[in-house]
């Protein structure tokens, strides 16, 4: 397979470089100049981008290409962060200050520059810069995060098996965290290697997590037993405080179904309530939820929606405070007396929780957060982090920074108006060339990134389909198909595939599961719905993923290779430059 030739040609190219490991700075100088003699020998036989590895063509550090898009989960207007930030109230000295900073969905991006108001936010290296500083600023602070650490993570992370994720916040001292639905994408004994360490066939031993991983409602098949500590008690300053976790019950419906395999999800609220009386008989008072769960709210607070709110409703009066996750968004409201927040994602922003506790009750008697936005602007990076990160990019540098292609013009994922877009079909083309079927069909939440006009390196390739699950080519009659087709409109929301090799007109005014009137193959005739044709989708999609459980109809299966693969070796058959555009495949009935 080729992923396990490219692995292997990888890890090969890191060990010329330098071992893993944490560098110092004249370690990271040493490597970059190993890498450097690597790339100029490989420039005598490919084209490597000239572009420097930690700064664009803007001058920003890390890479910005294709990624500050609202549709790739990330809020690149934020108006809360223009205003003037209020000092936390006075500190009353009957009580105890503890502050509690968090983030959520970082999805392993160490090096990665977004932009947010016009300005340049994130990395690892400005998001530690941060949480230092806030963290001086208080002596009982506890750091934690609620899932998604890695995960549809760029290659400096991913290839690396999302080990320089878990060694940075290592290195940061975080305190707790829990799962969120990324970690289950290449399985659970993986998830567990990352957490307890272990020996991977790709990048060796790995010690793992310097801290507690806790997840209440992810339960063996077989024991009935959690997968992980269902919460932990932390002490800081004299007071114990008790932290559940738990992850969206809608993880087996959007992570490949290997990578659930022998778990099973619990209610979050029903998990939560099991342990409260657990905590309470251990005399504990202050209680925090780390939720890998959605939710959003207004500036201050208000019109707060999604699962979040349902969980603060539901769970136990003790719990003080939850922390979310999942949708990427803002929330800072308090909801049934309890804090709930969320700060975006991809370390472009961090929430600063601030609690007051009476050491007499144990328990937390005034709460307020901050959800602070990681501006690069005005503050120096961490220098030992951005060592850190500097050693992993030259480790892949070679391979991330071939150049694969050149393009026109953007390439974006963005849909019209009748649910396509320019790349989704260029990666369904893809993949109906690689496998030579009839059709091939795109799940959207797989295009994790846009391509801008210029050379496409295989880096910016691999952050566009990071996932890196194997084609599944089967046979499904042009009824099957169509209920495929049928399946995009669910009863809470629609998600358009992407499509090659047929054309399809749909009506928003017929019923569900009736919506789509007519699709017709390419020399223009209706599809037979009692013809056999050949199929491609992804692994994720082939298991039934995002609810297109007609896949799992499809017979006489054969697997393929790798997305990526076949999206990169599509590229390299296309004219240099070459121009890509919309393909007009789905049409939507206008009245």
């Amino acid at each position: 397979m080729k992923w396990v030739y490219r692995t292997f040609i990888s890890l090969t190219i890191f060990g010329l470089v330098g071992c893993m490991g944490n560098q110092n700075a004249e370690n990271s100088k040493q490597n970059i100049a190993n890498n450097q003699k690597v790339r100029n020998v490989v420039d005598r036989s490919n084209k490597i981008h000239n572009m420097d590895i930690r700064t664009n063509q803007a001058g920003i550090p890390g890479d910005t290409q294709g990624l500050s898009k609202e549709y790739h989960g990330h809020f690149s207007n934020r108006p809360e962060a223009n205003l003037q930030k209020e000092n936390p109230p006075a500190a009353d000295k009957r009580f105890i200050q503890v502050q509690l900073l968090g983030i959520n969905d970082l999805h392993g991006q160490l090096n990665v520059t977004r932009k947010v108001n016009g300005k340049p936010v994130g990395r690892v290296d400005y998001l530690a810069a941060y949480l230092k500083q806030r963290a001086s600023q208080n002596k009982n602070t506890i750091m934690v995060h609620s899932g998604d650490m890695v995960g549809a993570s760029p290659p400096l992370s991913a290839l690396l098996q999302d080990e320089p994720t878990i060694e940075i916040l290592n290195k940061l001292n975080y305190g707790i965290g829990t799962v969120g639905n990324h970690e289950f994408d290449e399985g659970v004994q993986e998830l567990l290697r990352l957490i307890n360490g272990g020996t991977s066939d790709k990048t060796g031993n790995f010690v793992g997590a310097n801290f507690p991983n806790i997840v209440a409602n992810v339960v063996d098949k077989k024991t009935g037993d959690p997968i992980l500590s269902p919460y932990k008690v932390l002490k800081v300053n004299g007071i114990e405080i008790g932290f559940i976790g738990v992850v969206t019950t809608d993880t087996p419906s959007i992570v490949i179904p290997s990578g659930v395999e022998g778990v099973k999800f619990t209610d979050e609220v029903d998990a939560i309530n099991r342990y409260v009386p657990e905590l309470q008989k251990q005399g504990v008072r202050s209680i925090v939820v780390l939720a890998h769960d959605p939710g959003t709210s207004g500036i201050n607070g208000e019109n707060p929606t999604g699962k979040l709110v349902d969980m603060a409703n539901g769970v136990d009066d003790e719990v003080d405070v939850i922390f979310g996750g999942h949708n990427h968004a803002y929330m800072n409201a308090t909801i049934n007396n309890k804090l709930v927040i969320q700060a975006y994602s991809y370390g472009t922003a961090f929430s600063d929780v601030y609690l007051q506790i009476d050491p007499k009750t144990k328990d937390i008697v005034s709460k307020k957060a901050d959800i602070v936005t990681t501006f690069q602007d005005g503050i120096t990076p961490d220098s030992e982090i951005k060592n850190m990160v500097e050693g992993y990019e030259a480790k892949v540098a070679p391979l991330v920074n071939r150049v694969i292609g050149t393009t026109t013009d953007g390439l974006t994922s963005l849909q019209n108006a009748n649910g396509e877009s320019v790349l989704g079909d260029l990666i369904a083309d893809s993949q109906r060339n690689s496998m030579k079927t009839d059709f091939a069909f795109m799940n959207p939440g797989g295009i994790r990134a846009d391509l801008d006009p210029g050379d496409i390196t295989w880096g910016q390739a691999y952050t566009v389909q990071p996932f890196n699950n194997a084609l599944i080519k089967m046979t499904m009659t042009g009824q099957q198909v169509r209920d495929v087709l049928n399946q995009q409109w669910g009863a809470t929301s629609t998600n358009m595939l992407q499509i090659s090799g047929l054309t399809y007109t749909w009506d928003a005014n017929h019923p569900t599961g009736q919506k789509v009137t007519s699709i017709l193959l390419p020399d223009g005739t209706p599809i037979d719905p009692n013809k056999t044709y050949t199929v491609v989708a992804n692994a994720f999609l082939a298991g039934g993923g995002d609810g297109f459980t007609v896949f799992n109809q499809g017979q006489n299966r054969e697997t393929g290779p790798i997305d990526l693969d076949a999206f990169v070796d599509y590229l390299k058959t296309l004219p240099t430059p070459f121009t890509y555009s919309m393909g007009n495949r789905i049409h939507r009935v206008q009245y």
